[in-house]
């Protein structure tokens, strides 16, 4: 807590220590700028595959589908006698049966807009809305395998597995890309901090000399090359907000339109440059130690 304090009141006698510019200041400012628009990215990719996953799978668990590819004259009556098995199972909230245009709807994003449906055998299509507790499925298979051979149901879950396993799978690729991006973070930070001190390393032996003790000096490193590396991770998460906002929406939904963050998770790319600002505090506090030290 003093550590954090003095960090925040400074001292401008032992900041003197610390050199205003040169590639140490630069590089500091740069990394922290680079790294933070890098975060915000992938803050915002690793939030969107996590709603997005859980979008889909609220969308498609409280859903079916029941398909039926029978002979022309028996299409209506099999999916008439469908109709009264779903109203009568135990389960099923509603049912209802898709036109030819819904259809064409959902092949579009496959053959385009110019698929002659009046041309093609298109299965009839039954939209089954599901009850929270949802119906018996084998003995449903069962009964429609008894009395519309045609008829086969879908629950979703071979469809609904993967996207769901893919997005959470992007999800922790990204957190892991976040762990990646703070590591580089510190390290380059402690590297800036432990050469600035040795290019003042006579600076530091004159102020020994006159009694100066190393957690003095070590403070002024630490503190100079904190501020530095928030400043420049307030304008690379500041950037990052610009460039993540004007990422345009995709026409048909999915991951790609929805890249972005959205209601309080906004306030996570405000602790970008928080969260760069500690992990820098302990990298330089511990880098201006231990060169110290070294030092003698």
């Amino acid at each position: 807590m003093n550590a954090l304090l003095t960090l925040l009141q400074g001292d401008k006698s032992a900041e003197s220590v610390v050199p205003r510019t040169g590639y140490t200041a630069a590089l500091t400012i740069a990394c922290a700028a680079a790294m933070a628009f890098l975060a915000v990215f992938v803050l915002a990719l690793a939030l969107s595959a996590g709603r997005q996953a859980a979008e889909w799978e609220a969308s498609l668990s409280d859903t079916a589908t029941v398909r039926i590819s029978a002979p022309a004259e028996m299409a209506n009556v099999q999916a008439d006698t469908v109709e009264t098995i779903l109203s009568q199972t135990p389960g099923i909230g509603g049912t209802r049966r898709l036109s030819d245009d819904e259809q064409a709807l959902l092949l579009q994003p496959w053959f385009g807009s110019d698929l002659p449906v009046e041309t093609l055998r298109l299965p009839i299509l039954i939209d089954v809305t599901l009850t929270e507790d949802g119906p018996d499925v084998i003995g449903l298979r069962q009964r429609l395998a008894a009395e519309a051979p045609g008829a086969v149901y879908d629950d979703h879950g071979r469809w609904r597995a993967p996207m769901v396993d893919a997005a959470q799978g992007l999800r922790t690729l990204s957190l892991t890309a976040l762990i990646l991006i703070a590591s580089v973070t510190g390290v380059t930070v402690a590297l800036a901090a432990s050469a600035a001190i040795s290019a003042n390393g006579q600076v530091i032996d004159v102020l020994r000399l006159v009694g100066a003790e190393d957690r003095y000096i070590s403070r002024a490193f630490t503190r100079r090359f904190t501020l530095r590396t928030l400043a420049g991770a307030a304008a690379g998460a500041f950037l990052g907000l610009i460039a993540v906002a004007l990422i345009p929406t995709v026409a048909g939904g999915g991951l790609a339109s929805a890249v972005g963050f959205q209601g309080l998770e906004w306030i996570w790319p405000f602790l970008v440059p928080l969260a760069a600002a500690v992990l820098a505090f302990a990298a330089t506090r511990a880098a201006a130690a231990r060169r110290l030290k070294e030092a003698g």
